[in-house]
């Protein structure tokens, strides 16, 4: 199978990381794989490193008039079968690139409700949620022509833990993501408020919420107990050096963080935003909280920390669960057939 995978996302974030993932796993396969990406000099290292040298892009707004060209030099060079955009900007530009009698299918991998008026010309979505499937048909969408991808997450088990910025004794948390409103770190800051001074909060991310967070942090006179750690690349070792993750989102399509918190097997709180709510088996691989409660949150949290037996029950389970569905040779699997579906409905017309 030769497939190109095009990519025009933001230099963080949860689809741009699985995209380097799956693009690297699937080389590792034996899949002929061409990665097109916008300019972003720490991705094209990653992806170079893994033996994927990427094609890079501007993919610029309403007067970049090159990017169109350039891609479709690269796709009638590499000759796929399958062309698979990442997002609404790269969806617009692999159509602009294609011609009706090019020889490759056009797919759209869609991570959240985004417009789908992009993916016109597609001949088949993948969407890593039932949930998202679901939204996709109620938008007018063939059912047939959509089907479910689920993400992987790297096996961290076993991995060193980190080095936390925390006095001994400290109880450590973990919580990652963009600083975004979305994420809602601001109901789990104040979840710290209403646990004891031992437990302390890394916070793995950066984002336009950051000054606002930091001053909800003081507000709150959680003083040392809340580190902010920027965006950092060694997920394993965080969570390896954590007791727990929590993810606090009010907005969720999936959260591949849950499935890190899985693969890890540390126990997982998140709140019962559209991703978590999917992923998870309340009280058996995780717990789930209302949105934007941030006393429930701390009573889930403080549950866990109180009864580490249940704790260690729940982090199995969710391991478990990883290594059935989420781990990487399952969605290898399932991303095989998906393409081989999707260059079938091209050969089939």
């Amino acid at each position: 199978m030769r497939v190109a995978h095009v990519m025009a996302g933001a230099v963080q974030g949860g689809a741009e990381a699985f995209f380097e993932r799956l693009v690297l796993a699937q080389h590792r396969a034996g899949l002929d794989v061409l990665a097109v990406i916008r300019r972003e000099p720490g991705r094209a290292a990653r992806l170079a490193a893994g033996g994927v040298a990427p094609v890079q892009l501007g993919f610029g707004g309403p007067l970049d008039w090159l990017t169109a060209g350039r891609l479709r030099a690269a796709l009638r060079g590499f000759r796929p079968q399958v062309v698979v955009a990442w997002m609404n900007r790269a969806a617009g530009f692999a159509r602009a690139a294609t011609s009706p009698g090019d020889g490759w299918a056009m797919a759209g991998r869609l991570g959240g409700a985004y417009a789908l008026k992009h993916y016109r010309g597609c001949d088949l979505l993948a969407a890593n949620t039932q949930g998202l499937c679901d939204w996709i048909t109620t938008q007018g969408w063939p059912a047939d022509r959509v089907r479910l991808v689920p993400n992987f997450a790297a096996d961290l088990a076993g991995t060193p833990p980190a080095a936390l910025p925390f006095p001994p004794g400290a109880v450590p948390l973990l919580a990652m993501g963009r600083l975004h409103p979305n994420k809602d770190f601001p109901t789990l800051l104040r979840a710290m408020a209403l646990l004891p001074t031992p437990v302390h909060l890394a916070l793995a991310g950066e984002g336009p919420e950051r000054a606002a967070l930091e001053g909800l942090v003081r507000e709150l006179g959680l003083g040392s107990r809340v580190a902010f750690l920027g965006w950092r690349q060694d997920v394993g070792a965080l969570l390896a050096a954590s007791r727990m993750l929590v993810v606090p989102s009010r907005i969720e399509p999936l959260g591949n963080v849950v499935l890190e918190g899985f693969s890890a097997a540390r126990p997982v709180v998140a709140t019962a935003a559209d991703g978590p709510r999917e992923v998870i088996r309340p009280g058996e691989t995780g717990l789930l909280t209302p949105i934007g409660d941030h006393a429930a949150l701390a009573a889930a949290i403080t549950q866990l920390l109180d009864d580490p037996a249940r704790a260690e029950a729940i982090a199995t389970a969710g391991r478990a669960a990883f290594l059935a569905r989420h781990a990487e040779g399952p969605v290898l699997a399932a991303w095989a057939a998906f393409l081989a579906e999707a260059a079938a409905r091209k050969e089939q017309g």
